[in-house]
């Protein structure tokens, strides 16, 4: 039986004190043991030879050790069915959908003795300040989003956006889109909004989506000294959310974190569960994944009273969520907005609206509505398939501020 390094370096000592090169007391200060002790280890050189000094637990399976019908059952999930699960999430799987009783450590153990690694690099923790949570849930709601293949090879690449409660860290409103754009914002705006309440601040970066970044100004908006708003920002303003922008990544610190753990685990629940187009993954989104994601891993506020303001009533979400465009009524009572004619249905006592100032709504479902005077004077109704909403760019032509 191979000796250890420690215990070959036992039997050199003991083999100088039996030749009588060295003293029992240097011998028991070199191995740091007791007299008693080397006595033990003498006599049972002397009947057993060097291998008396092997440990007599070497090569007996340990008490504790993980069954080996379990320690397959693990192998085989972690290989097949929850194959590219982190060892956390793949543990919370074994537990809760197969009924095995494993810890994380035991998973962990099991996973590394196979060389199977987590796909997850795990890098040490770096000295940093952290940024204190605000006291109340709704005082500042961080949006973002990011492009991923979220769905794998099974559906097309697309873009995740979300809001993130800065107090509680709750996903407070979820959805893919092809790609980034202020519709997939402002139906998140919308459902948060209708859920919890209108937020105290909303926390950014400064894409177009939210902020305008071009030096061009209209003569309207020189004479009214402030650019007009993007539709997203437009909506903040409307819902008198305090719009703060953020210079760097690292500024929305926790946003950004939450991409990292939704690119792990929201990816292998899509999988599991089969999904594979845009509409099923919001619905998934929606009903089960959030859900079960904020109970888990949501905080409680410092303080319990929300800073939600509740939405006053008579306030159309609709309408705020929605695209907003300046027109003028034409002679015939109609306005034409990016090729489509809208008639205007008349007024009291057959009223006509001609060259009347008309704001041109276009809802989420793809409905158009026209406000003349904030009354409503036309609507179509919403098509089965409205597509991939955009923000259309101004007819008029811009002109530098100047």
């Amino acid at each position: 039986m191979p000796l250890s390094p420690r215990e070959g370096q036992r039997l050199h000592v003991l083999t100088l004190l039996e030749s009588g090169k060295v003293t029992i007391a240097q011998v028991t200060e070199a191995l740091a043991i007791t007299d008693r002790q080397l006595r033990r280890l003498r006599a049972r050189l002397r009947e057993e030879g060097p291998t008396a000094l092997a440990h007599g637990n070497r090569g007996r399976r340990a008490a504790h050790a993980v069954p080996e019908d379990l320690r397959t059952q693990i192998l085989v999930c972690a290989r097949g069915k929850y194959a590219g699960l982190n060892d956390v999430h793949l543990t919370e799987q074994l537990t809760g959908e197969e009924g095995l009783q494993v810890s994380r450590a035991t998973v962990q153990r099991v996973l590394r003795q196979a060389r199977l690694a987590s796909p997850r690099r795990r890098r040490p923790p770096r000295h940093r300040s952290r940024r204190p949570r605000r006291e109340q849930a709704g005082l500042l709601v961080q949006f973002d989003g990011n492009p991923y293949v979220w769905f794998e090879d099974r559906g097309p690449a697309c873009t995740l956006l979300g809001g993130l409660d800065a107090a509680t860290g709750s996903v407070l409103a979820a959805c893919f889109r092809l790609e980034e754009d202020a519709a997939g914002y402002l139906g998140c705006l919308r459902e948060l909004t209708a859920t919890y309440g209108i937020p105290a601040a909303a926390y950014t970066d400064k894409h177009s989506i939210f902020v305008r970044n071009d030096p061009h100004w209209t003569l309207a908006e020189e004479l009214a000294g402030a650019q007009e708003p993007t539709q997203v920002g437009r909506a903040f303003q409307t819902l008198g959310i305090e719009h703060i922008l953020a210079h760097s990544p690292e500024a929305r610190g926790r946003i950004e974190r939450l991409w990292g753990t939704l690119q792990d685990r929201l990816v292998a629940e899509l999988r599991l569960a089969g999904i594979c187009t845009l509409p099923e993954g919001n619905a998934f989104l929606r009903e089960k994944f959030l859900p079960a994601f904020n109970a888990q891993f949501a905080v409680p506020p410092a303080l319990a009273t929300s800073g939600y303001r509740p939405v006053p009533r008579g306030l159309d979400l609709d309408r705020v969520g929605a695209f907003h465009y300046d027109r003028v009524v034409a002679a015939g009572n109609t306005v034409t907005v990016f090729g489509t004619v809208l008639q205007l249905q008349p007024g009291r006592h057959r009223r006509g609206y001609a060259k009347a100032p008309a704001v041109v709504v276009q809802c989420l479902d793809g409905a158009w509505r026209v406000y003349v005077h904030e009354r409503l004077v036309a609507t179509t109704p919403a098509p089965a398939d409205p597509g991939q909403l955009r923000a259309r760019k101004r007819d008029h032509k811009a002109r530098p501020h100047g």
